[in-house]
């Protein structure tokens, strides 16, 4: 009796699924990330083995550069709108609602206190461009230690970090911590990059 030959056929896959899975994954990666502020300058923070983290929320960010220039940066766009009218009562400037918008949108920013209506005026590429000299730090115009203060009246919770470039000068910083001890603050942040612990 001769044998039934199966008639072979190749294996099929159906990708679809798949597909659908890896465009659902695509879908909820993007619109749940957040993106990036742009920062007014960058630094090379120096390195450390801490592994402390700073909260993600309610963190004053006080940035020193290599030239010594100081910025100032907090979250919550809420927070920065209440900031930025106690600091405009405090040094008698008015800022339009259209100012007030754009200073809830900047992640950090250099600029003295009297030049900072000019700078919220510009254009969104224009801002990008300009060298800002820095926030003010010597003891006659302590403009740091204004937002320093306004800040915390302004939300209690917030925690303050500085985050400083690994070939600024220490007398800078050293500066900054004695401002923020002079408004009473003993405890702050420094931010550093990720290096390996030492093994023994």
């Amino acid at each position: 009796m001769p044998k039934v030959k199966v008639k072979r056929t190749a294996p099929s896959l159906d990708m679809t699924p798949m597909v659908d899975l890896f465009f659902l994954l695509v879908t909820f990666f993007m619109l749940t990330a957040t993106a990036r502020p742009d920062e007014a300058v960058i630094v090379d923070t120096p390195s450390s083995a801490s592994e402390i983290k700073i909260p993600d929320t309610n963190v004053i960010t006080i940035t020193v550069d290599k030239n010594d220039r100081v910025f100032f940066g907090v979250d919550g766009q809420h927070t920065k709108e209440v900031l930025l009218d106690r600091i405009a009562k405090n040094y008698n400037i008015g800022f339009t609602e259209e100012e007030r918008k754009t200073f809830s949108l900047l992640s950090n920013f250099g600029v003295p206190i009297n030049q900072l209506k000019g700078y919220l005026a510009m254009e969104s590429n224009d801002r990008k461009e300009v060298n800002q000299p820095g926030i003010p730090i010597d003891s006659t115009r302590n403009e740091l230690g204004d937002w320093v203060l306004q800040t915390r009246l302004t939300n209690p919770k917030v925690v303050i970090a500085i985050k400083g470039d690994q070939d600024v000068s220490y007398p800078t910083v050293k500066r900054v911590m004695d401002i923020l001890q002079e408004k009473k603050v003993d405890r702050f942040n420094l931010i550093t990059d990720m290096e390996m612990k030492p093994t023994n």
